[in-house]
C-alpha cells in the first residue's frame, strides 16, 4: 500500500514554470489520496514548492536533511516533521526507510543519484518498493533513451529496466505504482536460467 511517497526533485526551480505547476499538481494528487510526502527537507526549488503545496492543503510532510544543509539555511522549518541527520547517507537511508514508493521529478545530479540508488537497491532485492519517473515536458527523455540503450548493450536486463515506471501524468504514474509487482530475479543469474 502506498501511504508515504518519497519525492526526489530539484533544489532549483528549473527553467520552465511547468516544473512548479507539476509539483503543485503532484501535491494535490498526494492530498487526494491521503498520502504523506517524504522529501529532502529543503525550503528552496521544486523541493520547497511541493512541500509548501502539500502543507497549504493540510497534508503531512516529513523532511529529512543533513546538518550541513541546515547550516546553509535551506531547511524548511514549517513541515509536519523535520528530521536533522548527520550525513547525506543517513538522509537517503531514512527517506528510503520511511517511504512506500519513490518518484523522481525533474532535478539535477542529486535527484539522479537518489533515484539510481533506490533502483539499484530494488535490483539487488534490498526493497520491493515501486520507483517512478515523472517525465514533465520530456525532461527525462534522454535518460529513458540511455536506459534503453543500456539494455540493448547488455549492461541492464530488460526486467530491471522495467522496474522504473515512467509517465508524464502524476495520476497515471501513481496508478502504475499501485499495480507494481516487484521483480524477483537474482541480478547475477541469467534470465533463461530462472
Amino acid at each position: 500500500m502506498l501511504n508515504k511517497i518519497c519525492i526526489y526533485c530539484g533544489s532549483s526551480s528549473g527553467a520552465q514554470t511547468d516544473y512548479k505547476s507539476a509539483a503543485e499538481n503532484l501535491a494535490e494528487i498526494l492530498i487526494a489520496n491521503n498520502m504523506t510526502l517524504i522529501y529532502g527537507g529543503a525550503s528552496i526549488g521544486i523541493m520547497g514548492k511541493i512541500a509548501d503545496a502539500v502543507l497549504q492543503q493540510g497534508g503531512k510532510v516529513i523532511g529529512v536533511i543533513p546538518q550541513s544543509l541546515v547550516d546553509l539555511e535551506v531547511a524548511h522549518y514549517g513541515l509536519s516533521e523535520l528530521r536533522i541527520v548527520k550525513s547525506m547517507h543517513e538522509r537517503k537511508s531514512q527517506m528510503a526507510d520511511l517511504a512506500d514508493g519513490f518518484i523522481a521529478m525533474p532535478g539535477g545530479l542529486g535527484t539522479l543519484e537518489e533515484l539510481f540508488e533506490v533502483m539499484t537497491w530494488a535490483q539487488l532485492g534490498f526493497h520491493e518498493k515501486p520507483c517512478g519517473l515523472l517525465n514533465i515536458n520530456h525532461y527525462y527523455d534522454g535518460l529513458i533513451e540511455f536506459l534503453n540503450h543500456s539494455v540493448n548493450e547488455g549492461f541492464v536486463r530488460s526486467f530491471h529496466r522495467d522496474m522504473l515506471l515512467v509517465d508524464k501524468s502524476a495520476e497515471i504514474l501513481l496508478d502504475k505504482m499501485r499495480r507494481y509487482k516487484p521483480v524477483k530475479v537474482d541480478k547475477w543469474i541469467e534470465y533463461n536460467e530462472t
